[in-house]
């Protein structure tokens, strides 16, 4: 897991996000949810969700990556880590620097299978995932990123 320093470090790496200056090297996992941190900070939900995909698709277009079954954006996994982000920023005392915050989030999000906890792997990598939103199949998105336990069958 990549460690912010400063505030000014993570606007340096949104604006080459936007810029898309960043290598494919350089976007890894920590930075995508580095930037949807600052996203939701600054914008709120709804905007930082709308900002992000749309860099994140110039990003795609000015790297070449095509959108196949396997390969390229992602709207499921994005608005599901726009979730996952929110839910980790609200148990954070916000008396925290910026870069503090981003920190705790990364951390808090490092483990990349998390989604996996809420979807199915079939469900999660299919066509239809990739390309619109779809609801988890095991778990619904609540308050926490430990899924609630199945209500027990009645009798």
């Amino acid at each position: 897991m990549i460690h912010y320093s400063s505030t000014a470090e993570i606007s340096t790496l949104v604006n080459e996000f936007e810029r898309c200056a960043l290598t494919n090297e350089q976007w890894t996992h920590s930075a995508h949810v580095a930037v949807a941190t600052w996203y939701l900070l600054w914008y709120g939900p709804d905007e930082a969700t709308s900002r992000f995909r749309e860099a994140l698709l110039r990003l795609n277009a000015a790297h070449g990556v095509e959108q196949t079954p396997s390969r390229g954006f992602h709207e499921t996994l994005t608005v599901f880590y726009m979730w996952a982000v929110r839910t980790a920023l609200r148990s954070l005392p916000l008396d925290r620097s910026i870069a503090e915050l981003v920190n705790a989030v990364c951390s808090a999000l490092d483990d990349r299978k998390i989604p996996l906890r809420f979807y199915t792997r079939e469900r999660l990598m299919s066509w239809e995932a990739r390309t619109r939103w779809i609801e988890p199949d095991v778990s619904a998105l609540g308050d926490s990123l430990t899924p609630s336990e199945p209500e027990p069958a009645s009798l």
